[in-house]
């Protein structure tokens, strides 16, 4: 019987607003960071759990610190005890008393529980010799439904509802896994249209783009009209009719203002516009909906729990649905939102950028694809060529699509080196500024 014995955490962070990488209408200057997690047990075999949540930068402290508190929750335990069952281990953290009182269910607290979680999967993961999306993808219904929390949920989606959504899914899930390795999972990518880039490096970006077989990028959009009318004729022009733009206005306008924006944007073909308001604001995502179509909403980075997914559903206010890795509290909470989304009908396009986003959502739509939804129609995650080279399983990309990862756990650990070098802010690349 083995123990969990260490609970390490570091703030790392990565200079990227001196390249504008990452720049948009509400976040001008970021320096994607991770506030890390790794985790040790007394096992001979040396495995660790790595997780952690996202952040950009200047709040990066306080997140860690979070991630930290849970140090006592962790320690201690028994971890076959753990791992054999992360339904209950996550309903300890989410429904802490104590812990709740600061959410409850949103937040700083509830990423940090996000971080651990994600980190025991990786640790599971690793301990049974396989990627998370294969750990995931072999559980049967009645396991995957087990790992879910339907509180506040059954009123959308019941358990008898989800095993059955599993249960359809389970005949062809042999045939799509072979599928899935043999031509990978589609993907958009989002490098060519930070705001912060030039018309030239926009133009030049997209030809790379397309050469490197996309069928589908991302502009940011909502700091001048002025530009991003003139930016979205310069990405039509460059990639041609037949590759999708989708747009993103990362919240910047209040519904008043997303509807005429959007019109003026819409001549130039685009495919979706996500977050084009509060992402708390589910009545107003639906109000601009109906107010754009045939344009399609998208949103979810922001989406702070599996409720307010609940409700943007039942409101008809997206058209696409935005999981993220590190935004809600691990696995089981993305587990439940896929399984909403399959009742709905919905397809699940991850957001994924941000340092290590691209590494561990990949599992998800991949897990999504074998073993829920058994779809790839309109679907794709989101692709940004950066901070790969910092992970010991970094993605890899064919032909515009996602390659299946093969190593075990969450693809979630960086290079030892890297978290000396970019730990804030003591670490030798802030130490010299």
């Amino acid at each position: 019987m083995s123990r969990f014995t260490a609970f390490e955490t570091y703030d790392v962070r990565f200079p990227t607003s001196a390249e504008l990488d990452g720049s948009d209408a509400m976040n001008a200057d970021p320096d994607y960071s991770a506030a890390y997690l790794v985790i040790r047990t007394d096992d001979p075999d040396g495995l660790e759990g790595h997780g952690f949540a996202f952040t950009i930068g200047r709040g990066n402290d306080v997140q860690t610190t979070a991630i930290e508190a849970l140090r006592e929750r962790v320690l201690g335990l028994e971890v076959e005890a753990v791992l054999g069952d992360l339904g209950g281990f996550w309903r300890s953290l989410v429904h802490d008393s104590q812990l709740r009182w600061l959410g409850p269910e949103k937040g700083v607290m509830h990423m940090a529980i996000g971080a651990v979680v994600n980190a025991m999967w990786d640790l599971a993961a690793k301990r049974a010799g396989v990627p998370v999306w294969k750990l995931l993808a072999d559980l049967t219904p009645e396991q995957i439904v087990a790992l879910v929390d339907f509180r506040y949920l059954e009123d959308a989606l019941t358990p008898d509802e989800a095993l059955e959504i599993l249960r359809r899914a389970a005949p062809g899930k042999a045939s799509r896994e072979e599928r899935m390795r043999a031509e990978g999972y589609p993907a958009y990518t989002t490098t060519p249209g930070w705001l912060g880039y030039s018309d030239e490096k926009l133009v030049r970006l997209c030809r790379e783009a397309v050469a490197d077989g996309f069928t589908q990028i991302k502009l940011k959009v909502g700091d001048s009209l002025t530009d991003d009318v003139r930016r979205m004729r310069l990405a039509r022009e460059t990639v041609g009719p037949a590759v999708r733009i989708a747009i993103d206005a990362n919240q910047r306008w209040g519904v008043d203002q997303a509807v005429p924006w959007i019109e003026a944007l819409a001549p130039y073909d685009v495919w979706w516009v996500e977050e084009p308001t509060s992402p708390d604001d589910v009545l107003g995502h639906a109000t601009i909906a109906r107010a754009i179509a045939p344009v399609r909403v998208a949103t979810g980075e922001h989406v702070q729990n599996r409720i307010v997914f609940k409700q943007l559903l039942q409101a008809g206010a997206l058209s696409f649905l935005q999981i993220d890795a590190a935004r809600v509290a691990g696995v089981n909470e993305n587990i439940a939102i896929l399984l909403l989304a399959a009742k709905y009908g919905v397809p699940v396009c991850p957001h994924a950028g941000g340092v290590g986003l691209c590494e561990l959502v990949q599992h998800l739509s991949m897990f999504d694809y074998v073993a829920v939804s058994g779809s790839l129609d309109d679907r794709v995650i989101e692709y940004v060529d950066h901070l790969h080279e910092h992970f010991l399983d970094p993605v890899r990309m064919r032909a515009g699509r996602y390659v299946a990862p093969e190593a075990p756990g969450f693809s979630a650990q960086m290079d030892r080196d890297t978290l000396d070098r970019f730990r804030f802010p003591d670490g030798k690349v802030w130490s010299s500024q």
